[in-house]
């Protein structure tokens, strides 16, 4: 086990054994992009994750490069601090990492999971996080803004990481790939491009924004104008101000959706807009 302190925030050496089923020794092709993946246990930690790869090692395969939580970023698969191997993090029969990066991620992405849950620091967890993808796109010369994309955008039939994580912690998807711009930036000394956010597709002619009030229970959707997405749950009475009207997905024939600041969304059917 190694530590390289030399760095923003340090980086833990921790190999898991090889050859096992976790970690082949194979090397990875040229480094294209990066997986943002979440542990999807809250509570577990960096060190907890990875002592449970280390002793299943011989009996399942699925793995990742780095795990990272609010006191250490591990890395249990070679990635950063020696030439990257591959890992098993994205199942082969995905079809949107060749779409989008003509490349597996298992063979040329790096994978980093994010630890989220009551017994982590959201805030210092979430900062590492933003910190190590920056880093590892200044390593390889990676563009934030194009060269990150979440477990749940590469197989959205079985995964919602990291959006479930984040939503945990009060943070969303877009609002990670923004942050991890702006910490590229710093630590490079390079301007990154800030993605793109999603058109907002109004569905009516009326003003775009405003204040509505929540009819009854409701969730309020992080990330997207789904059902799929995760969110908040808020109660009924609640005013709440919308930047815009969007589509999203059709719930009992209503796909009306309002846009909130923070990348929330809020379906039109549980709330009433306010005169």
């Amino acid at each position: 086990m190694r530590l390289f302190p030399d760095l923003e925030y340090p980086i833990k050496q921790h190999w898991l054994p090889a050859p096992s089923k976790r970690r082949s020794r194979q090397p990875a092709h040229k480094i294209r992009f990066l997986v943002a993946h979440d542990t999807g246990n809250p509570g577990s930690t960096a060190a907890g994750n990875v002592k449970y790869y280390e002793n299943s090692c011989q009996q399942i395969s699925a793995s990742a490069h780095l795990f990272v939580d609010d006191k250490q970023i591990i890395e249990c698969i070679p990635a950063l601090t020696a030439p990257p191997e591959k890992a098993w993090h994205v199942i082969y029969n995905c079809t949107e990492d060749s779409r989008l990066y003509k490349c597996k991620a298992n063979d040329a992405a790096i994978g980093v999971e994010y630890c989220y849950g009551a017994n982590i620091n959201a805030d210092e967890a979430y900062r590492r996080y933003v910190w190590v993808l920056a880093y590892a796109c200044s390593k390889f010369h990676l563009d934030p803004a194009h060269d990150i994309i979440g477990h749940h955008k590469l197989d959205p039939a079985r995964k919602r990481d990291p959006q479930s994580g984040l939503a945990v912690s009060g943070r969303s998807y877009a609002q990670l790939l923004r942050d991890v711009a702006d910490a590229y930036a710093r630590y490079s000394g390079k301007v990154a491009a800030k993605p793109v956010a999603a058109p907002i597709i109004p569905w009516t002619d009326a003003p775009p924004a405003g204040i509505i009030t929540v009819r009854a229970r409701l969730n309020l959707r992080y990330g997207s104008p789904s059902r799929l997405a995760p969110g908040r749950i808020v109660p009924a009475g609640l005013q709440v101000t919308y930047i815009g009207r969007v589509l999203g997905d059709d719930i009992d024939g209503n796909n009306r959706w309002y846009a909130l600041p923070n990348d929330e969304y809020c379906w039109s059917g549980g709330i009433v807009e306010n005169s």
